[in-house]
């Protein structure tokens, strides 16, 4: 199912905590890609939720860039070892949403992991009919543990 289906939102009962440094990274990430998905990791320390730095990964889908991504496994590995021996901790993963809402889709959740964070930028262009790309929205989600829906988790974040 799309992003644009009705869902039931629930909270997760967990915050996300973004700080100013990765929020502006996404930014800049999301827009930049735009129009395809572009994908990353959340690092900082899971136990407070709160994240200090992003890893951009690359988005290897040719055939469906716009609504799919797709990371070498090797690639995600290396990253995350680094991260690691930086003193960091996986808190979740990020993607862009090119002209669609920050609300997971079935893929989304098919994808995720428990226990991980998974932000989402929402990225088109607005209402008032300005053409260059917008960060329109973030969102973060949470797989509950019977894997049938996400959870939202509160986000703090700085937008600019």
């Amino acid at each position: 199912m799309s992003s644009r289906i009705q869902r039931t939102v629930s909270p997760s009962g967990q915050s996300v905590e973004l700080l100013p440094q990765a929020a502006a990274a996404i930014q800049a990430h999301a827009l930049g890609g735009y129009p395809h998905e572009v994908v990353g990791i959340l690092a900082g320390h899971r136990g407070s939720g709160r994240v200090s730095q992003i890893h951009r990964l690359v988005n290897r889908r040719q055939d469906r860039a716009a609504d799919r991504y797709e990371v070498d496994p090797l690639a995600l590995m290396k990253a995350e070892r680094s991260l690691e021996a930086e003193g960091l901790e996986i808190v979740g993963y990020y993607h862009s949403h090119p002209d669609h809402p920050a609300m997971y889709s079935d893929t989304d959740r098919d994808l995720a992991l428990p226990e991980m964070a998974y932000l989402i930028a929402s990225v088109g262009s607005t209402s008032n009919g300005v053409s260059t790309p917008q960060l329109l929205e973030l969102r973060c989600w949470r797989l509950r543990d019977d894997r049938g829906e996400m959870l939202e988790d509160h986000l703090l974040a700085p937008l600019s």
